[in-house]
């Protein structure tokens, strides 16, 4: 399972370096239709939200020094994904509104 959470935080980082750079970017070049976070809209964000949540949960969940079976790894990991994709509807109704 670790593997899983590695590969799935590492997407989740990408994903968000691709929107940061891509939202500066099309600002740069005065064209909003290249903005990722536009293109993808609320969606894309809470997909990349979501797995860098799994990812982060997951791995502290494998690593933690209490031993955890992997099966409360997982929950915990679903419950940070949650968390995250929760964060990102807040964050983005916060920034509209």
């Amino acid at each position: 399972m670790i593997k899983f959470y590695a590969v799935s935080l590492a997407l989740g980082f990408i994903g968000l370096i691709i929107a940061i750079f891509g939202g500066a970017l099309a600002e740069n070049l005065g064209r909003p239709e290249l903005d990722p976070g536009e293109r993808f809209g609320l969606g894309g964000k809470q997909l990349v939200g979501a797995l860098a949540g799994f990812g982060m949960g997951g791995m502290s969940a494998e690593f933690s020094p209490l031993d955890l079976p992997w099966q409360v790894s997982l929950a915990i990991a679903l419950v940070a994904a949650a968390l995250s994709i929760y964060w990102v509807r807040y964050a983005v109704a916060q920034a509209e509104g």
